[in-house]
């Protein structure tokens, strides 16, 4: 990808793109996308607003934050898991490949229940834009190679840790072969993007359903609720005239605390009350939206 001041796909209108419609006759797709990570105890921790530290100023090891997160892995992802079984909901996991390694376990757990897994990065605690340009390349292959080889299946989609590309990013996505990408929380509906002689799906990922709320914005686990309900319902009565795309994004070690759990599950039977409701994973979004709404659907638009 070229350096430019907008990104490598169309601008499109909604009433410049064609009607979806989803299968079977539902009108909102919503999956669930948790954030299963790994956070290298030698490296700089992240703020609760994403912030980073340079290294030679970092504490390292960083004890509470690092132990924070790791609350995710040990305790609070097994509630995530629960609280989406009971409502016969499938995760599609942004996997750091470093969990496959640490904590095979987890690994094991969402493969019994058919969750799907997306690259994520190598480890939360470093980003695709502080590595060098030389290294890039020879990370994200390793990603989708380990996840690969620990659960048996190439990963499809990829969200950057942090969300972080660079400008050769996607280029190296495609170059493994990957259909879709999360990182570009700009749409509700996905697009296209060209890169190179390929495609590269963007599926909808939200800044807004996304429990990092809870610690960037200082809200409450009744805020938060209220943000994903109404965000839900909105987006669900607009899918009436064409098809949206709903993601709830989570992080077990903050979502899975004891006291915020519950918030999930009422979240979840609030969007289960609804028949009409497309409960899915990114990969089956990709796939029917790329079968019967394919490039040639958006030309001269």
């Amino acid at each position: 990808m070229q350096p430019s001041p907008y990104g490598p796909f169309q601008f499109l209108a909604p009433h410049e793109r064609p009607t979806i419609h989803w299968p079977d006759g539902k009108r909102l797709a919503f999956w669930v996308v948790p954030n299963i990570e790994f956070f290298d105890l030698r490296e700089p921790m992240p703020g609760d607003s994403n912030e980073r530290v340079p290294k030679h100023l970092a504490k390292i090891p960083f004890v509470y934050s690092w132990a924070h997160r790791d609350y995710g892995n040990r305790v609070g992802v097994w509630r995530v898991m629960e609280v989406m079984e009971r409502y016969g909901m499938r995760g599609t996991v942004a996997l750091n490949s470093d969990v496959c390694l640490y904590h095979p376990q987890i690994i094991e757990a969402c493969k019994a229940l058919n969750w799907e897994f997306i690259g994520h990065g190598r480890t939360n605690a470093v980003r695709l834009n502080e590595v060098e340009l030389s290294e890039e390349r020879a990370l994200i292959s390793d990603v989708f190679g380990t996840i690969e080889k620990s659960t048996g299946r190439r990963p499809r989609g990829w969200l950057g840790a942090g969300l972080a590309e660079t400008w050769n990013t996607l280029d190296h996505l495609v170059a493994e072969r990957a259909d879709y990408v999360c990182d570009w929380v700009n749409d509700d509906q996905p697009y296209y993007m060209d890169v190179g002689d390929r495609k590269l799906l963007s599926m909808p990922y939200s800044w807004e359903a996304n429990d990092v709320l809870i610690k960037s914005d200082k809200i409450s686990p009744d805020e938060f609720e209220l943000i994903c309900r109404r965000q839900f319902d909105v987006l669900y009565r607009e899918s009436e005239k064409t098809g949206k795309v709903l993601s709830l994004n989570l992080h077990p070690y903050i979502v899975g605390a004891a006291h915020r759990i519950d918030m999930l599950d009422r979240i979840l039977e609030h969007v289960a009350k609804h028949s009409d409701v497309w409960i899915t994973t990114g990969g089956e979004i990709s796939d029917y939206f790329q079968k019967n709404y394919p490039p040639e659907a958006f030309a001269g638009a």
